[in-house]
């Protein structure tokens, strides 16, 4: 249950003002039509976390307990720091309309999660709690409590909340997180 609820929780917080959500923002702008576009991210986000936790879960096996520990220990921290750092967004990613909608939001969205700190979040969070499915259930739960609704109420949300606020509370988590498992942590899970 911890893996679920600290899976979602971060990924929740890390997603506001990131440029996945900001994505969302136009699609939903740009096409009007929330169903297609709420699935297409659905979709795309349990391909994308599916793939980086199964990364996540595969370095595991190559890696011995103290590597591992000072590896995922040092990631949560640069993740820390990099979510920090404001998302820039690019235009091309939502310029795929020929898909239509469900198509253009599921390539646009699968495109932009491609190295986001959202999907290395999910590799090193599958690496941490070592289960795959719960991770990558969480990381996607994350992702739709952060973008659905940014789809269905658009400009309304996106001025009310403080994404400075919101990404130095995931970046402490993050931190914490990091520093925890430098100190060992997680020795009694074998890291």
């Amino acid at each position: 249950m911890e893996a679920f609820l600290v899976s979602t929780g971060i990924v929740a917080l890390a997603e506001i003002g990131d440029k996945t959500q900001l994505l969302a923002f136009i699609l939903a702008a740009k096409f009007r039509k929330p169903v297609p576009i709420i699935i297409g991210i659905l979709i795309a986000t349990l391909v994308n976390h599916g793939f980086a936790g199964a990364v996540g879960t595969w370095v595991t096996t190559l890696l011995g307990p103290t590597t591992l520990r000072w590896v995922l220990g040092v990631s949560f921290i640069a993740m820390a720091i990099w979510t920090l750092i404001p998302d820039k967004f690019d235009e091309d990613d939502a310029k795929l309309a020929h898909f239509g909608v469900f198509g253009t939001t599921l390539v646009a969205f699968f495109l932009a999660e491609m190295g986001d700190k959202t999907q290395v979040a999910t590799i090193a969070l599958a690496a941490q709690y070592q289960n795959l499915a719960v991770v990558v259930a969480g990381t996607t739960l994350g992702m739709m409590i952060a973008n659905v609704p940014a789809v269905l109420l658009g400009d309304r949300i996106a001025h009310a909340i403080p994404v400075r606020l919101v990404h130095g509370i995931a970046a402490a988590i993050f931190a914490v997180l990091g520093v925890a498992t430098l100190l060992g942590a997680g020795e009694s899970l074998g890291f």
